[in-house]
């Protein structure tokens, strides 16, 4: 092992070099088809229409903590919160974990039928949600149906995003992803009105409608760069991401954050109902994390173009962790759970918006679809269970204080596995390479 008092050549660059790498205005040496346009009508179409499936896909999986409330408050009160939280878990798994298999589809025959496909099935699942009245229905129509369609509406959609993009790629993901934002600002205010005002069946049917109008959009205007191109999937290209250790961090990262991510979704309006709020304000938390959220991918997107993803996602993981650890945690008070909301929404942004571009630095275009499929499904598996986790833990002696510092200690180990990947350093070792690396100064604020 390199004695970390001599640093070795690539710890003796300078900060301007590694970030000029991080930020990797073109492919990596050998990664071939990362030649898009940047920019033109064509490639904004897409960005229009990938907009759409975000707001239908994201923006709609944001309004999951609506649906807990309700279930758990009037059609399901006789379950326990953790037997009703599979069904949003159910969701999160679904339309993360048919990555590999909907990215491999994708790689080889396009976007446009499965697309297609996701569309009917999406809105089919979310009416058959509308007639239910029994836990295993709402398990099989809003658990499996819907998140098998989405997962067939985004993934392909925002895939194809990567190949219009180079140098622009973090500002056209900012963009597209603001979609789900706005998602998950309209949806859980209108879900709430609509099922006081006309009930939760056509509250969900009116959903549906709206989510059916922007899918026909996004059917008409999402098109790929690069035209698929069917390949034989053999053995060693399945093993091959396995064996790099910039991916193996970066989906163990991946997997973390989405432990402590999802948790504010799904418990903070329940939390903050229990903890007194009136409830008249409870439906506005949702839409107030997810309008923070808005600006946090878009300007995520624009700094990680400039100044390195990797730099960027580093950073918003650990204001993520502060804000959990100072405002969540210790209070429980009115105006700390909306500064809550609206900074851990603002920070957490990025994880959406910079994941996929994360992935697409390291990989060939040929093999994005099944390498972002594989992050996804692993982030999957976190968001299977993550809320069954928490409401055993809510239903236990640790009360929401377990519950608050579940997230704390997953985005906290997200971020050192990020800044493993980063600096290329054990993490046992940062300390004594932040004595030793003067030439990284950069590095060296975030390991202090």
């Amino acid at each position: 092992m390199a004695d970390l008092g001599q640093p070795t050549a690539p710890a003796a660059r300078t900060l301007a070099e590694t970030e000029a790498e991080d930020t990797e205005k073109s492919s990596p040496p050998g990664i071939p088809g990362n030649d898009g346009p940047d920019g033109g009508v064509a490639a904004w179409l897409v960005v229009l229409g990938v907009w759409c499936t975000s707001f239908c896909s994201f923006g709609w999986l944001n309004s999951v903590g609506v649906f807990q409330k309700y279930y758990q408050n009037e059609l399901l009160r006789d379950y326990s919160p953790s037997t009703i939280s599979w069904i949003p878990s159910l969701q999160i798994f679904f339309i993360m974990g048919m990555g590999p298999f909907v990215g491999a589809l994708y790689d080889s025959f396009g976007p446009k039928w499965l697309l297609l496909t996701g569309s009917v099935v999406h809105i089919f699942g979310i009416m058959m949600a509308s007639l239910a009245t029994k836990y295993y229905q709402l398990l099989l129509a809003q658990g499996l149906c819907s998140a098998i369609g989405v997962s067939a509406i985004f993934q392909p959609s925002f895939t194809c995003v990567l190949g219009w993009f180079t140098r622009k790629r973090g500002l056209a993901f900012g963009i597209l992803f603001t979609g789900s934002s706005v998602g998950g600002v309209v949806f859980p205010i209108m879900i709430s009105r609509l099922i006081r005002e006309v009930g939760y069946g056509w509250a969900m049917r009116i959903s549906a409608f709206l989510m059916l109008f922007l899918l026909i959009i996004a059917n008409l205007t999402v098109q790929p760069y690069h035209p698929p191109q069917p390949q034989k999937i053999t053995a060693a290209q399945l093993r091959k991401p396995f064996t790099e250790l910039d991916f193996l961090l970066i989906t163990a990262g991946s997997f973390c954050f989405s432990f402590g991510f999802f948790v504010p979704i799904n418990y903070l309006p329940v939390q903050a109902l229990d903890a007194g709020m009136d409830p008249s304000l409870t439906p506005y938390l949702l839409p107030i994390l997810n309008a923070g959220s808005l600006f946090g991918r878009l300007i995520s997107g624009l700094v990680g173009d400039k100044v390195g993803r990797y730099n960027t996602f580093i950073i918003v993981c650990y204001l993520s962790d502060i804000w959990i650890l100072a405002l969540w945690l210790p209070d429980s008070s009115d105006p700390a759970l909306i500064a809550f909301a609206v900074l851990f929404g603002f920070f957490s942004g990025a994880y959406v918006s910079l994941i996929a571009p994360l992935v697409m630095q390291i990989s060939a275009m040929t093999e994005i679809g099944f390498r972002t499929g594989i992050v996804l499904f692993l982030t999957a598996v976190a968001g299977l269970t993550t809320n069954p986790i928490n409401g055993a833990i809510l239903d236990s002696a640790g009360g929401w204080a377990g519950v608050k510092g579940f997230p704390e200690c997953s985005v906290l180990l997200a971020q050192l596995l990020f800044l493993r990947r980063e600096s290329g350093v054990p993490v046992g070792n940062w300390l004594r390479c932040s004595k030793t690396c003067p030439t990284r100064p950069g590095r060296l604020l975030l390991y202090l």
